[in-house]
């Protein structure tokens, strides 16, 4: 394992050293003409800082329309679990976090990582380009980094509500939580644009491109190897199950 983690780390340095001239600059996404959004969706204001704004520029610039729509929404669901939670959370960092969580499936910022550690790292050069606070910068990383595992749900609410968002917009709502008119609001503002086979083909565009990418637990190696009848959930098969018609 120390072999695995010495290599990990070597893949993360190596990939870093080119992330600084991918990512466009601040003055680069002013003057684009880049639609802006709405200022409430569903009861939850979408955050309007300078930063927010970049963010939100440079996503709608590398995302397909689909998945810049997942983004914002994953952002609006979170925000909704959370507020169903009774949880305090940092407006400005869930949204960053949120909309810049899957840059790591796009042309711009794919590579040989697994895609949600391409997109913390991404994201973290586009906030230190634009002079963001260290601090704020790695809780936008963890919530990035961690949105696909089951880690992310034991951090604080900006790293948790990620996963939490993107996790109901994928598979789809817990009705304690997020009431049918307020998704309803959400799909009609940002709808989803065929996002079932849309993310499959895209994930998988990615995969046949950087097939080092496709990473996952050791756990699931050993029981595919070792354990008979061994039949754990495939991610494919959650996606079609899910309550939404595209």
């Amino acid at each position: 394992m120390l072999g695995v983690g010495v290599v990990t780390v070597q893949r993360v340095a190596f990939a870093a050293k080119r992330f600084t001239s991918q990512v466009p600059a601040q003055s680069a996404l002013q003057g684009s003409g880049i639609a802006s959004l709405p200022q409430v969706v569903a009861g939850i204001r979408l955050v309007d800082s300078k930063i927010a704004r970049n963010a939100t520029a440079l996503g709608q610039s590398v995302y397909p329309p689909y998945l810049f729509n997942h983004a914002v929404r994953t952002y609006l669901l979170g925000a909704l679990t959370g507020r169903a939670r009774g949880q305090h959370f940092d407006e400005e960092l869930l949204f960053l976090a949120c909309i810049l969580h899957d840059l790591g499936l796009t042309e711009r910022f794919e590579g040989d990582m697994p895609f949600e550690i391409q997109g913390a790292e991404s994201a973290k050069h586009f906030l230190e380009e634009n002079g963001y606070a260290a601090e704020g910068i790695q809780t936008v990383w963890d919530g990035i980094a961690m949105h696909a595992s089951a880690i992310g749900q034991f951090k604080r609410p900006e790293i948790a509500l990620v996963g939490e968002g993107a996790g109901v917009d994928v598979l789809g709502p817990d009705s304690a939580q997020i009431t049918k008119s307020d998704l309803e609001e959400i799909l009609k503002a940002f709808p989803r644009l065929g996002f079932k086979n849309a993310f499959i083909q895209t994930c998988a565009e990615v995969l046949r491109k950087h097939p080092r990418s496709a990473s996952r637990g050791f756990m699931r190696d050993i029981g595919e190897r070792y354990v008979r009848d061994f039949h754990p959930h495939n991610f494919c098969d959650l996606l079609a199950q899910a309550p939404f018609p595209d």
